[in-house]
């Protein structure tokens, strides 16, 4: 039987006006922890989603390799074999729901981390071919004494300590770090956010589609241009055999690590700014990320998920992107493969939404990033009684627009072509939090830091008329705004 982990210690609670920013409040206080993360929401254009969320010190670290989990708190390490699915099981067992808990912030607490894409062995019986080659578990989450959030709107930090004992001397340490950064803005350090320098800011413009030459750089793919456009199609031939309609395919991009990790984030959130941009220390393993996508969010009894599919690069003129994105919003293909993505992301709420209570708020909007841009569009449903935020991330996981359709098939074809596990890549990053709530973006656009290399992973979603060249030329413009990311950081 798992512990709980927050029996006998009180959450405690103060607000603190500030200017500061997360990213340098971070450094100040995290600098050298070997668990903490980062979790902010930047838009195309520096503007800044309304919270924020940090923290370290955990309490514990829950950490899963197929069936077996770890938990380790202070010096006890207890390690569980089990049946399927028990990781995910044990998980939901650690957050108790704590209704005492201030809702302060939309994350008060609870368990921040990942889940990766072959965690969905916990939810279906797939066949597992590959080995971990990486040397990256299934999943990890922090159950952290220390989480701030900043709300950006009211220029205020909520700060809470799950401590035992008395009111924390610790609150006095957070506000004197904010002070410090306060006072050296005034003397003269540029205030808001720390970038890597004016050296290394991206014209206004964006890259030209291939001037980062990813094919003649340091990285090195786990397949061959040509094995990629054989792979796809592979996938098309069981496409037209009636199999799938859609299986979404990826390569994967590794290369040495020659900057820290953290320098690495920077980087990445001047460069490409999105919606959810984490940076997870977690141990000797570092993800940095910038996703667009949204995999599900609970609020309460609210469902939502936001499928993104359907891609152009960016135009290197205001006219020119204008124009690619008219050309998205008509082409069949594209419309066609994105509709039937919203139709999974409805059945896939149907599942856990009470009935009649799932519909689309948005359809087919664009939504544009540094070196690409998007259909997207955006579904909602109301949670049936007597479920939670388990059997949501169940009924979602893994999303289609990673997947394909229908799932389970197509995830046993992405097994059968894919050369090695996905890790990370297609997985889930985010928190479940004390209150019931959960917030997971799928682990796209995400660089993985482990043993002195870097891993960057991108598909492409395959249908009947798709272009094998085409295709993969999608997944280097997927991950070119990453490569160049880990150039500016040197």
């Amino acid at each position: 039987m798992e512990p709980c982990l927050f029996p006998a210690c009180r959450g405690w609670y103060r607000r603190v006006a500030t200017r500061a920013s997360p990213l340098k409040l971070f450094e100040a206080l995290y600098a050298e922890r070997p668990y903490a993360f980062l979790y902010e929401s930047l838009e195309a254009r520096g503007t800044r989603g309304r919270y924020s969320f940090l923290g370290a010190r955990p309490r514990a670290v829950f950490e899963a390799r197929r069936d077996q989990y770890t938990l380790r708190s202070g010096q006890r390490l207890d390690v569980v074999q089990a049946g399927r699915g028990a990781p995910l099981d044990a998980l939901r067992r650690l957050i108790p729901r704590q209704s005492d808990t201030p809702p302060v912030a939309p994350f008060c607490g609870g368990a921040v981390g990942y889940l990766s894409y072959d965690a969905v062995r916990w939810c279906e019986n797939l066949p597992a071919r590959h080995a971990d080659d990486a040397g990256v578990p299934d999943a990890c989450f922090l159950f952290p004494q220390e989480v701030i959030c900043f709300d950006h709107l009211e220029k205020v930090v909520h700060v809470l300590l799950f401590m035992d004992g008395g009111q924390p001397a610790r609150f006095e340490q957070i506000v004197a770090a904010l002070a410090r950064i306060a006072d050296a803005d005034r003397e003269g350090e540029p205030p808001g956010e720390p970038r890597l320098g004016p050296d290394l800011a991206l014209p206004a413009d964006p890259d030209p589609a291939g001037s980062t030459a990813l094919e003649a750089s340091a990285m090195r793919s786990n397949m061959t241009q040509a094995e990629f456009e054989a792979m796809v199609l592979r996938a098309k031939e069981y496409i037209l055999a009636g199999d799938v309609f859609q299986v979404v395919l990826s390569q994967r991009l590794e290369f040495p690590l020659t900057a820290p990790p953290q320098r690495l984030y920077k980087a990445l959130r001047d460069t490409n700014p999105s919606p959810y941009m984490y940076y997870l220390r977690l141990g000797e393993l570092h993800i940095a990320g910038s996703s667009p996508e949204i995999l599900v969010k609970l609020i309460g009894r609210k469902v939502v998920t936001r499928p993104l599919a359907g891609t152009r690069r960016r135009g290197r003129t205001a006219e020119e992107d204008e124009a690619l994105a008219a050309e998205l919003r008509a082409d069949p293909k594209e419309r066609a493969e994105h509709v039937m993505l919203v139709d999974l992301g409805r059945n896939d709420l149907g599942r856990v939404c009470e009935y009649g209570s799932v519909r689309l708020t948005e359809t087919l909007e664009i939504e544009r990033h540094s070196k690409v841009m998007h259909l997207v569009s955006n579904v909602e449903g109301w949670l049936r009684d007597g479920l939670d935020a388990f059997d949501v991330f169940r009924a979602v996981f893994p999303a289609g627009t990673v997947s394909g359709a229908p799932k389970v098939r197509a995830m046993q074809i992405i097994d059968e072509l894919e050369p090695d596990r996905r890790g990370v890549y297609a997985g889930a990053i985010g928190y479940f939090s004390l209150l019931g709530d959960l917030d997971l973006c799928i682990a796209i656009r995400t660089i993985v830091m482990h043993g002195g290399r870097g891993y960057i992973q991108a598909g492409a979603g395959i249908v009947a008329d798709s272009v094998p060249a085409r295709e993969y030329d999608e997944t280097l413009n997927k991950a070119r705004a990453l490569w160049r990311a880990v150039q500016l950081a040197g």
